[in-house]
């Protein structure tokens, strides 16, 4: 197989060459957000060596989709065929094509946006059902791979089906973006040669996407490359925004409302929140919404440290939607330079704060290895208390928490600064006053280690000493095992 191209995916890959030799049929689901490389690595592993691949059209109706069944049908096997009345006969066509192949050989079929094949009463998804459980589960020789990027799509029709493909998949991939090591492997590639803060601060713009990051210019520097894609007239992704909502999920604008109440409240919204400041009323239509978008990559859940489950918040996590909302939307033709033009400015500042704070959540397995405690069960949380009453202590913040099975607590304060960072005395007693304020709030009776998450590590002075262990920059660009 064809794999020099593919950079990281290795468990991936591995799953798919176990589907490749299984002596049954297999059925693999690929699926993962919008521009994430899934039919980058399904045509890479197999070298696109398919026996039969259909591509999906957006927006068409079913009869254009039937025509592009029967052309591919037609080169495939060599022998004119028209257009299909309906998807049943387009899957008994097929059926009798994959049949007169050899059967000692494997045979790949490759539905690539299989959610943009199921119009609105095209019967496409009781067809596939009905071509699978009676004759494409017999076939030890068959391997059938269905991918989308409408997520809550593949989730609820097929990963979940509760129908005719109940439990009927061998294999489910839910591609991630890359991470950081796997960021900077694909830049280098490519010939980009970027020290790594430059590589983490792409990368809290474009986030680990593969298409994106293949938009860079190996000619420009860091600052040059971001003004060249989204702050020149007409540049590459400056209408992706309005593209990649309105593919991904049906009644669009009713996701956008979410997204751009979560855009405001960086540290996220409660169900009972999101539905007042939308207006859409607390049913199961924006529970929907809100599993699609948390299925889909957009959003994170996670709860408050000690609160109930029922408190579960919900936390906007695309870094080009935080992007587009913080700096984009509505600002085009300000200045095509901006991003050069803005080393200092107390907005990029304090975006670059907020958002490494979310960099740092997407890589808990480097910070964990980081600390020793890979092995370690943990959950990992935020927490805040507000300052109450007369008289009341003050109020305190923790960016990251992870709480211990070992009975140890690491209380995790980010930084993402231009050199070491200093620790002063006034900060060193807010320091203190964090850990008592925590540990008062929440009888917390475990070991409490105060961690460092900074770029370039904690300058040693006599108030450094506050600090239990400390995880630098470099730290988040290992493997995660």
């Amino acid at each position: 197989m064809a794999r020099n191209k593919i950079i990281g995916r290795q468990a991936e890959c591995e799953r798919l060459e176990k589907c490749l030799n299984a002596d049954q049929a297999q059925l693999v689901i690929v699926y993962g957000r919008r521009r994430v490389g899934k039919t980058f690595l399904i045509n890479q592993f197999f070298e696109g060596r398919f026996d039969f691949k259909l591509t999906g059209a957006y927006a068409q109706p079913k009869e254009t989709q039937l025509r592009y069944f029967a052309a591919e049908l037609s080169r495939q096997s060599g022998e004119a065929h028209a257009a299909p009345k309906d998807w049943i006969e387009a899957f008994e066509l097929l059926r009798a094509y994959l049949s007169a192949l050899p059967r000692q050989e494997k045979h790949v079929v490759f539905f690539d946006e299989m959610p943009w094949m199921d119009t609105q009463r095209s019967g496409f998804l009781a067809a596939f059902e009905w071509f699978w459980n009676d004759w494409g589960c017999t076939q030890d020789s068959l391997v059938f791979i269905v991918c989308g990027s409408a997520t809550s799509w593949m989730v609820e029709k097929i990963a979940g089906n509760q129908g005719g493909l109940f439990n009927r998949q061998s294999c489910r991939i839910y591609l991630k973006p890359f991470n950081l090591q796997e960021t900077e492997a694909y830049l280098l590639s490519r010939g980009i040669d970027w020290s790594r803060r430059d590589i983490s601060e792409c990368y809290m713009i474009l986030g680990g996407i593969p298409y994106y990051l293949g938009l860079l210019d190996p000619e420009l520097a860091f600052n040059a490359n971001i003004d060249n894609l989204f702050f020149r007239k007409r540049a590459e992704l400056w209408d992706e925004f309005d593209h990649l909502y309105q593919t991904l999920f049906a009644n669009s604008e009713q996701y956008i409302r979410v997204v751009e109440q979560l855009s405001k409240k960086r540290i996220g919204m409660t169900r009972s929140e999101i539905a007042e400041k939308t207006g859409f009323p607390a049913n199961g239509a924006l529970s929907k919404i809100l599993n699609d978008l948390a299925d889909s990559g957009f959003v994170r859940k996670y709860c408050f440290y000690g609160r109930k489950a029922k408190d579960v918040l919900f936390q906007l996590s695309d870094y080009y939607t935080l992007f587009y909302y913080r700096f984009l939307k509505g600002g085009f033709g300000r200045d095509e330079h901006y991003w050069s033009n803005t080393l200092e400015n107390p907005a990029r500042r304090a975006w670059a704060g907020l958002t490494f704070e979310q960099l740092c959540k997407d890589h808990i397995p480097q910070i964990k290895r980081k600390l020793g405690i890979a092995g370690v069960l943990s959950e990992e949380s935020s927490w805040i208390a507000a300052p109450s009453g007369e008289g009341a202590g003050p109020g305190a913040q923790i960016d990251l928490l992870i709480d211990r099975r070992d009975q140890v607590v690491n209380l995790c304060e980010i930084k993402f600064s231009m050199n070491e960072y200093l620790i002063d005395k006034e900060y060193e007693q807010n320091l203190r006053n964090k850990i008592a304020v925590f540990r008062q709030n929440t009888n917390c009776r475990k070991t409490i280690q105060l961690t460092f998450i900074t770029t370039f590590g904690v300058q040693k002075n006599k108030y450094s000493g506050i600090v239990s262990n400390a995880v630098l920059l470099d730290d988040l660009f290992q493997p995660e095992a």
